[in-house]
């Protein structure tokens, strides 16, 4: 596993070269609407197809879960999980927080996971039973013991509003007992830095898996928590997720579910 996470890692950093080039040069009229600010551009697409080209070489017998939908071949035993530009809006709109999510399942057990930050050429990456990475260097979740000097991160709803009052309110509380709450744009970072200590927490509802699967993975592997907002496992199927360095599960549990009941 440990050759096939470094193939990937060095795929990554080839794509997301691409994705930087053509920020480069991208203007607003690219843009392509999947749905209510559900944004997409040639760039997803082409780094999708490009992704997937690259993984086939390196396990062809795996099929595959992508949010472009590029490729519709799937696999009983390995399928791998893409999203080819997690933080497409921040990308259209020049904010320089975004990146490629790639996870490999086998059966129905999440084994892999890399997430390259492109702005900042950080690429995390960690597969079972082995430390998670970054840029080559073991990484650990913090060690903060309590909410109230934790950072945490989340999401925000931008086209299912249901629930956005209680998650607002769940925000307004948590604010006035941490120090700090922060929205990036992309689940993937937000994960990947709570699994190297910048975040002690990251909580979102209406993921995808192609949002969180190499998360998953990662924050795991440096020693992190993830549960769905009842506590349980069940993140993906759930799409509720809840990330921590293990030390303040219990605390966030608490106020999340004062408002998801």
């Amino acid at each position: 596993m440990e050759q096939i996470v470094k193939q990937v890692v060095e795929l990554s950093k080839q794509v997301g070269e691409f994705i930087r080039q053509e920020r480069k040069t991208f203007s607003a009229d690219k843009i392509e609407y999947k749905g209510l600010n559900d944004l997409v551009s040639y760039v997803d697409k082409t780094a999708e197809q490009k992704i997937v080209a690259g993984l086939e070489a390196i396990l062809p017998e795996a099929g595959f879960i992508t949010e472009e939908k590029t490729s519709t071949k799937v696999s009983e035993r390995y399928n791998w999980i893409i999203d080819p530009l997690d933080g497409t809006t921040n990308f259209i709109h020049g904010l320089p927080v975004f990146s490629i999510s790639i996870a490999l399942k086998e059966y129905d057990e999440l084994v892999a996971g890399i997430i390259y930050e492109v702005n900042m050429d950080e690429c995390f990456y960690a597969w079972k039973g082995a430390p998670a990475y970054l840029n080559g260097v073991e990484i650990k979740v913090s060690n903060t013991p309590t909410l109230e000097k934790s950072l945490l991160a989340t999401g925000f709803p931008y086209y299912d509003f249901g629930k956005q009052d209680i998650y607002i309110e769940l925000f307004a509380d948590l604010m006035r007992n941490c120090h700090g709450l922060r929205r990036l744009g992309s689940a993937a970072v937000d994960l990947a830095y709570t699994a190297c200590g910048r975040f002690e927490a990251f909580y979102e509802y209406n993921l995808n898996a192609w949002d969180v699967a190499a998360g998953i993975v990662i924050v795991k592997q440096a020693g992190g928590t993830v549960v769905n907002f009842k506590g349980g496992d069940e993140c993906i199927e759930t799409r509720e997720l809840l990330a921590t360095n293990g030390k303040i599960t219990e605390d966030m549990l608490g106020y999340i579910q004062k408002y998801f009941k």
